[in-house]
């Protein structure tokens, strides 16, 4: 066994744990592993009776990119005015009825882009502007002047960080001083713009999930108080998991109480915003939705401060896997992902849901040889009910939903390499060349493909496919004694 000198890596060299099973014989590692609380010593949880895990969802919450605001802030080099613009009329193309535009406090370019709003038509009426704002007077003064003379809906979203550590190391305050903080900021909102007929408010208690359950109700009641919300005006309260730390059932149990225990709760809208420090944000997103939330924020394809916000184009075509209506239009994903590359200026993963370049790709010879046989099967059905083949159930293994719903062809489904199969190899010929191959031919000629592809360690296309059929059984263009094609009967 080859070893690397330079490698820090450390082979576990424990003992085997004494209840392990015999098939299990995993070793103590070095990670320093004890340095780290569980989410149960960190927080309380006191929900007992759960609701969430009975229901199903059944139609799509609001959703609330917040790619120009948080998003931004997460880029290396955040957006000029016209990728703001450019990404901010996708949204609005896309469907997107509610869209935080940026920290008008923070920097002049998220100051003029809300100012451009109010001053150009590229908003439709129908969609509301959210602007960002700490608890500061003199931040939420100039937040509220960038909004003057935006004829839309507008919220304006207040946050604070509530959590002990935040509090304690971060803000230097005490459960009751930040109270005082958090309500001064809320009165000065409403002292501000309560009188602005087309404005409503958001309150965040950032790092909620870190919170604990008796201060965040408190906090949260108190704010719908002192704005008096009402069903027709109501506050959206904002939970974040701004910072991952627990299994997604734990945040689920966290909107739950919330859910069943704020006061005023037909005035409240219930909003979750979801990161993804642990890589389960969109579990998360999808449970709070089960336990009573009604609004997530996020961004398409999951930009965000370190591992990024909850993903809402993965929410949206989970959805519409699930034959619920997204409410959003994904019909052409590779246009989306273009802009959204171009704004953010990252590229996407080859194999983030639905968008990478392989997620429709299959190498595997038995996944190749299922989807060619699904692809057959859905044809002969949407013949033989005399109907599109857009519009009948689709089922074809291993594709969770049909590429071309989202604008894909399906040139890119079956690729051959060194792990492919015969089906694979005869679906490619088919499609491109429309030359069918007898079961037996397939098995011979996988043979030689396997050789091939051995060879040069790559993946064969169909041109290169036809190229080594033609030379295995039909021989070379200078070859005289290569197959030909003497004659044929039009009325055969």
């Amino acid at each position: 066994m080859s070893t690397n000198t330079h490698s820090r890596i450390s082979t576990p060299a424990g003992p085997v744990p004494a209840d392990s099973a015999t098939w299990n014989r995993q070793r103590h590692s070095q990670m320093p592993s004890h340095r780290y609380r569980d989410a149960y010593s960190r927080v309380d949880v006191p929900l007992t009776g759960r609701d969430w895990p009975t229901r199903r969802l059944a139609s799509a919450p609001l959703w609330v990119p917040v790619d120009l605001r948080d998003g931004n802030q997460a880029l290396a080099e955040p957006m000029d005015p016209e990728r703001k613009r450019r990404f901010f009329e996708l949204l609005v193309r896309m469907g997107y009825k509610e869209i935080e535009v940026g920290y008008p406090s923070a920097s002049q370019t998220d100051y003029d882009f809300v100012r451009l709003i109010a001053e150009s038509d590229i908003a439709r009426d129908d969609v509301t502007i959210v602007v960002f704002t700490p608890a500061r007077r003199d931040l939420i003064e100039q937040t509220v002047d960038s909004i003057r003379g935006i004829r839309n809906s507008v919220v304006i979203h207040l946050y604070t960080a509530t959590a002990p550590v935040w509090r304690e190391v971060v803000l230097g305050r005490s459960r009751d001083e930040l109270r005082e903080l958090i309500l001064a900021g809320a009165r000065d909102v409403l002292e501000l713009a309560g009188k602005l007929p087309n404005v409503r408010f958001e309150f965040s208690p950032e790092v909620f999930n870190l919170t604990e359950p008796d201060y965040a109700i408190e906090i949260c009641n108190a704010v719908t108080e002192l704005w008096d919300a009402t069903a027709e005006r109501p506050v959206i309260l904002n939970l974040p998991a701004t910072v991952e730390i627990a299994t997604p059932n734990v945040y689920a149990d966290q909107i739950e109480y919330m859910h069943k225990n704020l006061a005023r709760r037909d005035a409240v809208i219930l909003s979750v915003h979801p990161h993804n420090d642990r890589g389960t944000g969109i579990a998360c997103a999808e449970l709070a939705v089960l336990a009573g939330a009604q609004r997530i924020e996020g961004c398409l394809f999951g930009n965000g401060e370190r591992t990024g916000n909850v993903d809402l184009a993965t929410l949206a075509l989970n959805l519409h896997a699930q034959g619920i209506d997204p409410m959003i239009d994904f019909s052409d994903i590779d246009e989306i992902r273009r802009t959204v590359e171009y704004c953010n200026r990252i590229e996407i993963h080859p194999r983030h849901p639905y968008v990478g370049d392989l997620v429709h790709t299959a190498f595997s010879g038995t996944h190749q040889d299922a989807i060619r046989k699904g692809f057959a099967e859905h044809r002969a059905r949407a013949a033989s009910e005399g109907r599109a083949e857009s519009e009948v159930e689709w089922r074809v293994p291993y594709l969770p939903i049909d590429p071309a719903d989202i604008g894909r062809t399906y040139d890119a489904v079956i690729r051959v390499n060194s792990q492919s199969g015969k089906g694979g190899i005869a679906y490619l010929l088919e499609a491109e060349y429309g030359i069918e191959l007898p079961r037996r031919l397939q098995i011979d000629f996988a043979r030689h493909v396997q050789r091939h592809t051995d060879a040069t360690g790559g993946e064969a296309t169909a041109a290169e496919l036809w190229e080594l059929f033609r030379t295995v059984y039909l021989g070379g263009a200078d070859d005289p004694h290569a197959a030909a094609l003497l004659a044929f009967d039009p009325r055969t």
